[in-house]
């Protein structure tokens, strides 16, 4: 109780050089968290891209209905598969009318193959399944031809394993420079009261003592600085969406361990400072 007590008090006596700390967190987390955003929408707009990934087997004209829906019931059940939905003829000409509106006039009396359209689940949609789910599809003798973008999804793929890659080195980056400029700021803060340290030192108290109150107010500043660096990504999320393009927000969970972040990183910055600081007293 003493040592929040004392951190409090610490707060009201060095008003500036506190804010000071809070603000220099809340932008190093606030940059973090601007990275953490583009990251997010990228890996969104991926998810929504590979989700449309769709297997289209072409069946043999002639081939009676039955066939098809128990050929799609069984392809349904693999565990890779969504769905396994059978298009007739007339659904397929349907559909090309549609999609292809501009072309209308040669689909007139055209006559489409009926096919069958696969979904997979996620997870399952990198280059590799999507082959050999083709290649066990193919195995029915009524199918013809199966199409499904191969080309498309291996860059799909390409460009999801390059995101990620640089999402995580780069975050790590980010991550790394937040650390030392709230370790510094944090210095600051310790070497400001570093006559106090020395005069609790010289009358008895103990290492521990000394630390508390110090990791009490780092943990605090870096909650306070967690918190207006999730207010300003939030203020810069709806500037994107008003002037540049529609985005989605973290969720409860990302934000919460954000905020926890800056708390680790304000408690781990004062542990260090004061324990290096107490080595030389």
């Amino acid at each position: 109780m003493r040592s929040l007590r004392d951190a409090f008090v610490t707060f009201r006596r060095t008003p500036l050089l506190s804010a000071l700390s809070v603000t220099t967190i809340a932008f190093s987390l606030f940059a973090f968290g601007l990275f953490g955003l583009v990251a997010l929408n990228i890996r969104e707009a991926l998810d929504r891209l590979e989700d449309r990934v769709e297997l289209r087997a072409f069946v043999a004209e002639g081939t009676p209905t039955e066939s098809i829906a128990i050929a799609a019931a069984d392809i349904a059940t693999f565990p890779e598969v969504l769905s396994a939905r059978t298009v007739t003829q007339d659904q397929a000409l349907a559909r090309a009318r549609r999609e292809l509106g501009e072309f209308r006039d040669v689909f007139e009396g055209a006559v489409l193959p009926a096919s069958i359209d696969i979904r997979l689940k996620p997870g399952f949609r990198d280059p590799a399944t999507v082959k050999s789910v083709a290649a066990r599809v193919n195995t029915f003798a009524f199918v013809d031809d199966i199409r499904y973008g191969e080309e498309w999804i291996q860059k799909l793929y390409r460009l999801r394993t390059i995101a990620g890659i640089a999402g995580l080195v780069l975050g790590l980056a980010f991550a790394s420079v937040s650390v030392i400029i709230i370790g510094a700021t944090i210095r600051m803060a310790v070497l400001s009261r570093a006559r106090e340290i020395s005069i609790m030192r010289l009358v008895g108290a103990t290492d521990s003592y000394i630390r508390r109150p110090f990791l009490l107010e780092g943990f605090a500043k870096g909650v306070m600085g967690g918190l207006l660096a999730l207010l300003l990504t939030w203020l810069a999320r709806l500037l994107i969406d008003r002037y540049i393009i529609e985005t989605v927000f973290f969720d409860e969970r990302i934000a919460s361990l954000g905020l926890l972040f800056g708390a680790m990183i304000g408690l781990i910055g004062s542990a260090v400072s004061v324990g290096r600081h107490l080595r030389t007293v």
